[in-house]
């Protein structure tokens, strides 16, 4: 904790109630944050408050503060401007910067014999450049769409040099190239598809169409058939490619579309940016330690905007933005147009942001080696518990025990979504003889969060705190495992999966009220595979121990033979078949074994075996 904590909540109280920006630095002097405030007293005051309900990332930044300066304004859209400028000169550290890496993309045309269609970062070289354009994202889709359409080989084949060196690929045989490597192809033929490929390009789709629509008919009156359908093929393509394009395409013609997908820890801003009602770049920007949500998406959109000129009439987002009035001002100041945030609850805008959101978490899941679809059950679990992060990694315990008999519990973990089996584990219950669920919960629990504090350093196995525990039971589990946390001095989210009658999942609870699952699919799937896995875990090792149990049994009926040798000739045979069938020296060589022990079980299960076959 900062040792200066109240020495700067003291000078903290002293501010006005006055617009304005606030500049904390280091010991070293260092700008470390910057913000703006409707009232300086109340916005600054909260840092050096209470830290029980600060972000990490603020808590750390609050951490090296050693002192911090502030600028009275008129206005907070005075402030706000003053923000910006002062983060673009001095880019804070723990401030959300964008890097403005984006550089110019163009189309190549190849000066070869053959010539290829490619995308190009520089107009290095020789051949023909289209562009420059600002967006790679349009310019890989439109090299893929005129490959695709005019079916022109993308393979890393040399031609003429490799004409029936080797048999066609797959995408000729699924007419999707042209088959230049067969040397089948007139160079004439090629040059004049590269052409109509080219003028796609620089033309558009609706240019493009008449033109080859007028080559298609002119082709059929001088009786070249041939030619006359793979044009009109390329035709359809065309028509198909554009088709396909509208389906995020937008009856807003000119827009950006920004989405945040969060985990509690980390965040990924997406943008899709439209005009002409098509969706024309993408952009992905993931930010670590993201903080709070609200005060990140304004800065965001301000650093955005700061590093991009074209700000659209309307920019569409997936929240309403806390300083939406200031944001609005300092945008059509920057472009001197009118600038409309909106974010829309239903309809086309809403199914455009919800995209952009989906988009944003699959590319935060990647980046944590997980799928988009896994991470958003998750997350919509977590804001279903209250959660104040997304619970990537969970654990879920189950006891299990034939009536007090063979107590056990099993551990499982489920990981980004998925079971993490070399993470499981398995506790045989050592308190206390009988059957008693809520104390072997408590005993387990005990014992794992020993083990933490032994191993925290190295946070892994029981070194790493789950993101969520949760119980196979009710109420009573919960109250039993509560004072567990407590006494462990751990933070981490606890509740129990009910089961109906019929041993099915039907609710959550945090001892307190039921959460019901049925309504929420994804929530209730995913809770429903937790809960089945930690009882299939626990059963099993519970049947484990009594076949084990059993065997021993067997075995310490022979005379001479008590729990020690029975276990030892367990572990040593495998199994109680393999000591059946042993041989007398193989049981006398045995560990702990004697000769009468040995052959005490070898008359034992021999005389046996006579009596069955009668």
């Amino acid at each position: 904790m900062n040792p200066k904590m109240k020495e700067l909540r003291e000078k903290a109280m002293k501010l006005p109630l006055s617009p304005g920006v606030y500049i904390m630095h280091n010991s070293k002097k260092e700008i470390i944050y910057i913000g703006k405030a409707k009232a300086l007293k109340n916005r600054v005051s909260q840092y050096f408050g209470s830290q029980n309900n600060h972000p990490e990332k603020v808590r750390r930044m609050v951490d090296n503060v050693d002192y911090f300066e502030y600028i009275i304004t008129d206005s907070e859209f005075e402030a706000l401007v003053l923000e910006a400028s002062l983060i673009k000169q001095n880019k804070p550290r723990y401030n959300i910067l964008l890097k403005d890496d984006k550089g110019y993309s163009y189309i190549k045309i190849s000066n070869e014999e053959y010539p290829r269609i490619t995308e190009a970062k520089k107009p290095d070289g020789s051949g023909e450049f289209i562009g420059p354009y600002t967006s790679s994202y349009y310019v890989k889709n439109a090299v893929d769409q005129a490959i695709k359409i005019f079916r022109l080989p993308d393979c890393t084949r040399r031609f003429p040099e490799d004409f029936g060196k080797s048999r066609p690929c797959l995408n000729f045989h699924i007419k999707q190239c042209c088959g230049l490597c067969t040397g089948k192809i007139p160079k004439e033929e090629y040059l004049d598809t590269v052409r109509q490929a080219v003028d796609f390009l620089k033309k558009g789709t609706s240019i493009s169409v008449k033109e080859l629509e007028h080559e298609m008919y002119e082709a059929a009156e001088n009786l070249e058939f041939e030619k006359a359908a793979r044009i009109r093929d390329r035709i359809t393509a065309v028509r198909r490619m554009s088709d396909k394009q509208k389906v995020v395409a937008s009856k807003v013609r000119h827009q950006d579309v920004i989405a945040l997908f969060s985990d509690g820890t980390d965040g990924c801003f997406q943008v899709f940016r439209y005009k002409e009602g098509m969706l024309y770049d993408r952009e992905t920007f993931l930010i670590k330690d993201i903080g709070d949500e609200n005060t990140a998406y304004s800065e965001f959109i301000v650093q955005y905007y700061t590093i991009r000129e074209d700000i659209p009439p309307q920019i569409t987002t997936d929240r309403e933005i806390e300083d939406k009035e200031s944001l609005n001002r300092w945008l059509e100041s920057r472009t001197d147009k009118k600038v409309k945030l909106f974010a829309p609850q239903k309809g086309e805008q809403s199914h455009l942001v919800t995209m952009c959101k989906n988009n944003a978490a699959e590319v935060l899941a990647q980046s944590k080696n997980t799928q988009g679809r896994q991470y958003s059950v998750l997350k919509e679990l977590g804001d279903l518990l209250g959660l104040a992060k997304v619970p990537s990694y969970i654990e879920s315990y189950d006891i299990s025990n034939l009536a007090g008999t063979e107590n056990v519990a099993g551990m499982i973990v489920f990981e980004n979504g998925r079971p993490l089996k070399s993470a499981y584990r398995k506790f045989k219950i050592k308190s206390f003889e009988g059957q008693d669920d809520y104390a072997s919960m408590n005993e387990v629990l005990t014992r794992r969060f020993e083990e933490y504090h032994k191993l925290k350093d190295t946070n892994e196995g029981f070194g790493r705190l789950p993101d969520l525990i949760l119980l196979d039971g009710g109420k009573g589990q919960i109250s039993a495992v509560k004072p567990v946390l407590k006494a462990a001095g751990v933070d981490v989210p606890l509740f129990g999966m009910v089961k109906d009658d019929k041993h099915k999942t039907r609710a959550i609870t945090d001892g307190q009220g039921e959460i019901e699952l049925k309504s929420i699919r994804s929530c209730f799937t995913l809770v429903s595979q937790i809960q089945d896995e930690v009882h299939r875990f626990a059963i099993g090792y519970h049947h484990q121990r009594r076949s084990s149990s059993t065997f021993k049994s067997s075995l310490t009926d022979i005379d001479g033979i008590g729990k020690t040798r029975a276990k030892n000739l367990l572990k040593h045979f495998g199994s109680i078949k393999n000591i059946k069938e042993a041989e007398l020296e193989e049981l006398e060589n045995a560990p702990t074994m004697t000769k009468n022990a040995a052959q005490a079980v070898y008359s034992f299960f021999h005389k046996k075996g006579e009596t069955d076959d009668c």
